[in-house]
């Protein structure tokens, strides 16, 4: 069995302020560094994981690297597992695109990367991920609608929907070609934080 432990990043101002982030550079806030830690603490305290790779934008960087620092991993980056391209919409909040491009925003072509595009490059990686490290367990920090839309559409009867909230762990598991998700958008590890 393949276990793939999946991290979101910790909150940053634009995830306070509500803009879309894509594939902007933002780092994370005070509380994201927080979270982190939290998250790091929980798993250095869990079974031992063999590789840790992340998203190259700083804000899952920063929080794969606090957790690389209690776990003794080194951090490995890759682009493949970066959030969605927003496009136009980088940046701004709902109310901002309403006002700039009216209620029916999402029905337009600003230039933002497709969900399906999403899902089958977060797909890929999982696949990929899997064969090279068969029968090991790795962590992967990335971002929301990448983790969200990866999920959705690996186990579709499972999740018609997602939402994955800052700093929480997912686990999935591969066994025999087949997919399964015992943890999803764990965030216990803050109780003992008040993060």
């Amino acid at each position: 069995m393949t276990t793939i432990g999946f991290i979101r990043h910790g909150i940053t101002e634009w995830n306070v302020l509500g803009k879309a982030q894509g594939i902007s550079d933002i780092p994370l806030n005070n509380t994201g560094k927080e979270q982190a830690l939290a998250l790091g603490n929980r798993l250095q305290n869990k079974d031992r994981w063999d590789f840790l790779i992340s998203s190259d934008l700083s804000r899952a960087y920063e929080t794969a690297k606090i957790i690389s620092d209690l776990l003794h991993l080194p951090v490995h980056l890759d682009k493949r597992i970066r959030e969605i391209h927003c496009g136009k919409i980088e940046g701004t909040t709902e109310e901002e695109r309403i006002n700039t491009w009216g209620e029916n925003w999402r029905e337009l072509d600003l230039g933002m990367e497709k969900y399906e595009e999403v899902a089958k490059r977060g797909i890929e990686f999982l696949e990929y991920m899997t064969a090279k490290h068969k029968d090991k367990k790795v962590l992967i920090v990335s971002h929301g609608a990448l983790i969200g839309l990866t999920l959705q559409h690996l186990l579709p009867e499972k999740f018609p929907t997602t939402y994955i909230d800052n700093a929480s762990f997912t686990i999935l598991e591969k066994t025999n070609n087949r997919w399964k998700c015992p943890l999803y958008n764990c965030t216990a590890h803050f109780l003992k934080t008040g993060v």
